[in-house]
């Protein structure tokens, strides 16, 4: 838990110097930081999940309780009115988020149940990995689909 939270200062730490001026430029890239976090963590996930890479379970459990950990911080604080990506560039956010504001809160809560109990469960093979991923996966599709600019 220490080492994730001194990876996600060191992470944010150049994007708030560079954004100190500009609290929106600076919002922007603390979300982005943090989604660039849980995509670290998911991506090996995912391939493991998918046999690309082989099967470990220790890294899989770490990778999930990394995730898990990610999820009990909420971004939204950083989602501030005239962030997206008709107000800024460098943004993916739709304005849709602001319009339907609670809709996108349930959706990240999807995310944090889905999350809750992955280092655990991801335990036993890659047939338990698989479902952890699907899960985890289906509740980041659900917002990207509706939220997030491809």
């Amino acid at each position: 838990m220490r080492t994730l939270i001194i990876a996600a200062v060191l992470t944010v730490l150049p994007f708030s110097a560079s954004a100190k001026d500009d609290p929106k430029k600076e919002a922007v890239e603390a979300r982005e930081g943090y989604f660039t976090l849980l995509g670290a963590n998911m991506g090996p996930l995912a391939a493991m999940a998918k046999g690309e890479t082989e099967y470990d379970e220790a890294a899989a459990s770490l990778y999930a309780a990394n995730i898990e950990a990610l999820t009990m911080y909420d971004p939204l604080i950083h989602f501030t009115e005239g962030t997206s990506l008709d107000d800024m560039d460098d943004t993916e956010a739709r304005p849709k988020i602001w319009s339907n504001f609670q809709d996108f809160s349930e959706k990240y809560k999807e995310l944090q149940k889905a999350s809750s109990g992955a280092s655990q469960a991801v335990k036993g093979g890659r047939g338990n990995l698989g479902a952890v991923v699907k899960k985890l996966g289906s509740a980041c599709k659900s917002c990207h689909d509706e939220y997030r600019e491809k």
